[in-house]
């Protein structure tokens, strides 16, 4: 009961999901950009966002590899393809899902200059690089690598499920420079992760002897940290309605807690001319509650089986042998059980644009810095930087703007990133009165055999927004 729990809490998110919001990202037409940047032009004076419904995000990524690589109706057999994706991958390729449900969202207009934010969302956040050595050594064998050591270094694994609790403040300070702040608290769910592995298995000719090769794990170290996992698997309680009671506790402040800060900024060089910039989740959860990790570590040498005849060491007449090789793996590499606790930083994010607004409507009358509201076009260019455990990972996007209606609002962007060098996106934001809905999405190209695309990202939502101006 609890494995299905666990089957069921993934199975929901999978469903419901590189996080790179590059469309999301500077659209002040909508509430949610300031998630990406708490420095953005705020250009309303409150806002609701429908609860459950305000922003769902998925996304997903594959930087080596895609489903249509594999599973592709051609003559190759399915195992030369899979040996194939295994050559052609390196352990800097990886797999990662990103999802955000928000919960509840809303601000409002303290004064002129100043606009406050505040929500609730839960997140889930995988990334897994590719253990190319062991996935080697797993589907070739060790046969055709003899001296060649395959590295424990390369398991890399990172997932966390959270609900994030924050309030915001966006603040003019002048009619060029607007600044913004956001407090964060994590609640973790569930957390696992495994860095900072190392460790050697090799296979060369024998130094003795005794045997034609020997087998050698040297300085194994590695370890499995995990929270809030043990308990849910554990068979102490297998009521599946008090598994669902102790998720939604960690959801609302029940969890391992942590703390971040959002901070960003809008700069207008001039009338036309705007830079930005964020940083986003700089910050920690601390793991104490329901921690359980496993720690490997040590060094052994075998030449195999050492056949002994005749087989008299047993009372039956037969030796050990097994239960031999056993008791000395055991006694030079160990598995040990940890219950302290760790500290885990959030993957922080990087943003920083420049747009170039121009095209001011026939019937518009404004004050030239007061944002882009003025203007019916923008072009720019953005970069994101999102920080992981093998180093930084970094997308380039140029992007095109349109109001084309007072009630509708168009982003057109092209995206290079590890993923793809083509990548097309559309967003597209709808005014019915005080009703706002979007809906954004990457990768349109591949959306026609989604097993070829190697990411895809879809977010909407759905507001309530009110401008006394309107």
């Amino acid at each position: 009961m609890r494995v299905t729990t666990i089957y069921i809490v993934l199975l929901i998110n999978v469903l419901a999901f590189s996080q790179n919001k590059e469309i999301l990202y500077d659209f002040n037409d909508i509430p949610q950009t300031l998630s990406l940047n708490p420095g953005a032009l705020v250009e309303f004076d409150k806002h609701f966002g429908i609860p459950l419904l305000s922003k769902l995000h998925f996304n997903f990524g594959s930087s080596g590899v895609s489903a249509y690589d594999i599973f592709r109706d051609d003559s190759i057999d399915i195992n030369t393809k899979i040996g194939n994706a295994i050559t052609a991958l390196s352990n800097q390729d990886y797999f990662t899902i990103n999802q955000q449900l928000e919960i509840i969202n809303g601000g409002w207009r303290k004064d002129e200059n100043t606009y406050f934010s505040y929500g609730i969302y839960e997140e889930a956040d995988v990334i897994l690089y590719v253990p190319k050595d062991l996935a080697t050594l797993v589907w070739e064998g060790n046969a055709n690598y003899i001296s060649t050591p395959f590295s424990l270094g390369d398991i890399n694994l990172k997932a966390e499920l959270l609900s994030v609790f924050h309030f915001g403040i966006n603040k003019n300070l002048s009619k060029k420079l607007t600044i913004g702040a956001r407090a964060k608290i994590y609640s973790s769910i569930a957390n696992v992760n495994s860095t900072n592995n190392s460790g050697t298995f090799t296979t060369r000719p024998s130094t003795t002897g005794d045997n034609f090769y020997e087998h050698t794990f040297q300085s194994l170290d590695g370890v499995l940290q995990t929270s809030g996992v043990a308990s849910l698997l554990g068979d102490d309680n297998s009521n599946i309605k008090e598994d669902i009671k102790t998720l939604r506790r960690r959801v609302f402040l029940g969890g391992n807690l942590g703390l971040g800060v959002d901070l960003g900024f809008t700069y207008q060089l001039e009338d036309q001319h705007i830079l930005t910039g964020s940083i986003i989740d700089f910050g920690a959860i601390f793991h104490s509650k329901d921690v359980e990790s496993y720690r490997l570590s040590g060094s052994y040498t075998t030449e195999g089986l050492d056949l002994v005849f005749p087989q008299l060491l047993n009372a039956d007449g037969t030796t050990p042998y097994w239960s031999n090789l056993e008791e000395e793996f055991d006694d030079s590499i160990k598995i040990d059980t940890l219950t302290a606790s760790y500290t885990t930083w959030r993957s922080t994010k990087l943003n920083t644009s420049y747009r170039y607004n121009f095209g001011k409507g026939n019937r518009q009358e404004c004050d030239c810095l007061a944002g882009n509201k003025p203007y019916l076009n923008a072009i720019g260019l953005q970069l994101f930087t999102v920080f992981r455990p093998k180093g930084p990972q970094v997308a380039a996007t140029a992007f095109y703007y349109r109001r084309l209606f007072d009630f509708m609002n168009l982003k057109a962007t092209y995206t290079v990133d590890d993923f793809s060098a083509r990548n097309i996106g559309l967003g597209a934001s709808f005014h019915m009165g005080a009703f706002n809905i979007y809906i954004t999405g990457n990768n349109l190209f591949e959306l026609q055999n989604i097993s070829k695309s190697q990411s895809v990202s879809l977010q909407f939502g759905m507001n309530l927004i009110f401008d006394s101006n309107d």
